[in-house]
């Protein structure tokens, strides 16, 4: 299968933007004062499933950003 250059292109920006994303919340939810991520020190159930969703996340930002490297490359071979 072939990708365009624009599906491509969108398919690596949705890479980088989801880690830039998720890196910002994991950096916010460390720092959680609020006692929702933790309790008197001690992670939550909070903190854990929003850890977890964060590292999901990692993954599949990192996924689709290869994918739409590769179909850049793809297409610069091409050319």
């Amino acid at each position: 299968m072939k990708l365009s250059r624009p599906v491509s292109w969108f398919l690596l920006a949705f890479g980088v933007w989801s880690w830039i994303i998720w890196i910002t919340f994991v950096k916010n939810l460390v720092k959680d004062g609020s006692g929702l991520a933790f309790d008197d020190g001690h992670p939550t159930a909070y903190f854990w499933v929003h850890l977890l969703l964060a590292v999901v996340s990692f993954v599949w930002g990192t996924v689709i950003g290869v994918i739409g490297l590769r179909g850049l490359r793809a297409l610069r071979r091409t050319s």
